[in-house]
């Protein structure tokens, strides 16, 4: 049986109010769809919740992993692993994008691997839409299932 994984994205900054938002879709998807695995990447306030929520997760639920996203290759842009990770993640390929469009073009990668995308986008402009815009065109097909917990929706 296929490993069931989330993955997260959101805006930069995002109030830390949407916090009990997070930590309950992840015990949600813990207990009621068998996810054991959680990607985040680690450049804004809602990687950082994201990740906290997961790692509090982990204390109740042994059998889950948490997984750092690197959009950067570790032997160019080096980076220490925080406590509470089980691991670190480099796509197959990610060496040959450019630097101005690595973490997007990881988060790409995520969306087409990823079961559950919990995110946070609220407006219209930025890289976490585009990735909200594509895994919305995914979940039609019923190859993942998108949790956007600001509520906002692009308009067809």
């Amino acid at each position: 049986m296929k490993e069931k994984i989330c993955f997260f994205i959101g805006h930069r900054d995002v109030s830390a109010e949407i916090y009990p938002k997070i930590a309950e879709e992840v015990e949600h998807l813990i207990l009621e769809h068998n996810v054991k695995r959680f990607y985040v990447g680690h450049y804004g306030t809602f990687d950082s919740m994201a990740a906290k929520a997961v790692k509090e997760a982990k204390k109740q639920y042994s059998n889950v992993k948490l997984t750092m996203l690197l959009p950067y290759h570790p032997a160019i842009r080096p980076i220490e692993i925080p406590p509470g990770f089980d691991d670190s993640y480099f796509p197959e390929g990610q060496e040959r994008v450019p630097p101005r469009v690595a973490i997007l073009c990881a988060n790409q990668h995520m969306v087409c691997r990823a079961d559950y995308l919990i995110c946070f986008v609220d407006h219209p402009s930025g890289g976490s839409r585009e990735i909200l815009d594509m895994a919305l065109k995914r979940q039609e097909s019923n190859c993942i299932r998108v949790i956007n917990l600001s509520g906002w929706y692009p308009e067809s």
